[in-house]
C-alpha cells in the first residue's frame, strides 16, 4: 500500500554569514591610479593625492623620461652652450669641430675656437656696419655686393687686410688719374696770357728795324 500524503521538502538553508573582521586586521589591496580609495573609517580619500604619491614617498614629476620621478629641484640645470658662455653670437662648438676636422694641429686648445669665433664675428661686424652706411648713403635699404666693395676698399685697414680678395658682383672704385684730366684755365689767367705774348711780338719787331744814318754796303759786283 502506497503512502499518498503529500511530501514536504525543507527549507534551503541561508549561507553562513562571513565573521566580521576588525578594521586593524583587514588586508586592502593597494589602490590603483584614479580611483577613489575607501578608508577603513568609511572616508573617501581623493584619487590624486593616491596617484600623485610614489611608493617611496617622492612627489611624480610630470613628463616623460628620466625626468619623471622626484621632484624638480633635484633636476640637473640646463645646459649651456659654449657661445652664450663667452658672450658670442658666432657658434664656438661648430670652429671646434671644424678645428679639429681641417687637421691643422695634432691638439686643438678649448681656446683656440673661442678666440676665433670672437675675431670672425668683430670683422663680420665691423664689414656690415660700414657697408649699411654705404647703402644708406645711396638710398638703399638693403646691402648688395656693391656696397661691401665699398666699404673695404674705402677703410685702409680692411683694404689692406684684404687686398688679394675679388667680391664678386662688386665692381671697381671710381677713380681717374689726375694726369688724364683737363685743366681748366681761368679768364684771368687767359688774358694774362694774351697780354703777354702781344708784347714780346712787339719787343721783337722792335729789335728787328735796321737803325737810322748808316748805308747800305755794296756788294763787290757793283763796285
Amino acid at each position: 500500500m502506497t503512502d499518498s500524503s503529500p511530501q514536504v521538502t525543507p527549507p534551503a538553508e541561508a549561507p553562513a554569514a562571513a565573521p566580521a573582521s576588525s578594521p586593524s586586521t583587514t588586508a586592502t589591496a593597494p589602490p590603483v591610479s584614479g580611483d577613489a580609495v575607501v578608508a577603513p573609517g568609511g572616508t573617501v580619500a581623493p584619487p590624486q593625492e593616491v596617484a600623485g604619491t610614489a611608493p617611496s614617498g617622492t612627489a611624480l614629476g610630470k613628463g616623460k623620461g628620466k625626468g619623471r620621478l622626484g621632484s624638480s629641484k633635484t633636476h640637473a640645470a640646463k645646459s649651456t652652450t659654449r657661445s652664450a658662455r663667452a658672450g658670442l653670437q658666432f657658434p664656438v662648438g661648430r670652429m671646434s669641430r671644424y678645428l679639429r676636422n681641417g687637421r691643422f694641429a695634432t691638439r686643438v686648445g678649448g681656446g683656440a675656437p673661442v678666440y676665433m669665433a670672437a675675431v670672425l664675428e668683430y670683422l663680420t661686424a665691423e664689414i656690415l656696419e660700414l657697408a649699411g652706411q654705404a647703402a644708406r648713403d645711396n638710398k638703399k635699404s638693403r646691402i648688395t655686393p656693391r656696397h661691401i666693395q665699398l666699404a673695404v676698399r674705402n677703410d685702409e685697414e680692411l683694404n689692406r687686410l684684404l687686398g688679394g680678395v675679388t667680391v664678386a658682383s662688386g665692381g671697381v672704385i671710381p677713380n681717374i688719374h689726375a694726369v688724364l684730366v683737363p685743366v681748366k684755365k681761368s679768364r684771368a689767367g687767359e688774358d694774362a696770357a694774351a697780354v703777354g705774348k702781344e708784347k714780346s711780338k712787339a719787343t721783337g719787331s722792335a729789335g728787328k728795324t735796321k737803325p737810322a744814318g748808316k748805308k747800305p754796303k755794296k756788294s763787290a759786283s757793283t763796285a
